[in-house]
């Protein structure tokens, strides 16, 4: 069993500090096997918010896999923007943008969805999309497959105020054929842990998608500040997600969910011990 953690949309430059300290804590005492850090590391990709995302970063367990989001591109420099629109973030977090982890349980591809000609949107490319399905399809198929990315394959219910990630269909498509069990994404501040099947048909797959809110920024859009713990195994995955409590100045569980896998499909686990099965 491999325990991930799931962190997101972290916004430094508009942070709350009261959980800053406490978050790396409670993080160290889980003792994660990886820690996943899906996008948006600075509010405005500046280089003083990039080396306060460098100090967080530094302050956590290893090893770490962390992909860019939209904030991590200048807005208002234009010229950075066009030309090195992920200059600063390759100085100061990691100059791999398609980072790869593999140990003996879980193989992690991230991929970059931030793109310099969009405000908030995100798209994946073919290049990407084929990078990632041979990295996946090489590793062994008792590997749980795991695609880290900032914009969503799918999106939480309730109102919507983005949109899917570009070139998602062939994106699915081609995570279908190399086998991929699991999605990890941020950038719209809502959690939620859903199987792939309700929005892509896809004949005999589906993948569980899951969200991560933001850890750290006040930017919540109504949910408390959260992270994501899964726990990881062949043919199960357990997302807790843990939210912050101010009173108590931690993070407390506030929601799990148990899904299990048959065949090349992943189902929610229900609490009698039924499976989902209508998507």
């Amino acid at each position: 069993m491999r325990r991930v953690i799931h962190l997101s949309d972290l916004h430094f430059g508009r942070t709350d500090p009261a959980i800053i300290e406490p978050l790396i804590a409670q993080i160290h005492e889980l003792q994660p096997d990886l820690v996943v850090v899906s996008g948006d590391l600075t509010q405005r990709a500046r280089s003083s918010q990039f080396r306060q995302a460098r100090q967080f970063l530094d302050a956590l367990p290893t090893p770490q896999l962390v992909v860019p989001g939209n904030h991590d591109v200048p807005l208002f420099n234009v010229a950075a923007r066009l030309l090195q629109p992920l200059r600063k973030y390759k100085r100061h977090i990691t100059p791999d943008l398609q980072p790869l982890y593999v140990d003996d349980e879980i193989a992690v591809v991230g991929i970059n969805t931030a793109r310099s000609l969009t405000i908030q949107d995100g798209r994946v490319n073919d290049r990407q999309i084929e990078l990632a399905r041979r990295e996946l399809a090489a590793v062994g198929d008792h590997l749980v497959k795991i695609i880290v990315t900032h914009h969503p394959f799918d999106l939480p219910p309730g109102p919507q105020h983005h949109g899917l990630v570009g070139q998602a269909l062939p994106a699915m498509r081609a995570f279908a054929l190399c086998g991929a069990d699991l999605l990890l994404a941020g950038h719209v501040h809502a959690s939620s842990a859903v199987s792939s099947a309700a929005r892509y048909r896809i004949a005999g797959y589906s993948a569980l998608v899951v969200q991560a809110g933001t850890a750290t920024s006040t930017r919540g859009r109504g949910e408390a500040n959260s992270f994501n713990v899964l726990q990881i195994e062949a043919h199960q995955i357990v997302v807790h997600r843990l939210g912050w409590r101010a009173e108590e100045r931690a993070f407390g569980l506030d929601a799990s969910q148990t899904f299990v896998q048959r065949g090349s499909e992943w189902f929610e686990q229900l609490a009698d011990g039924q499976i989902a099965t209508d998507p």
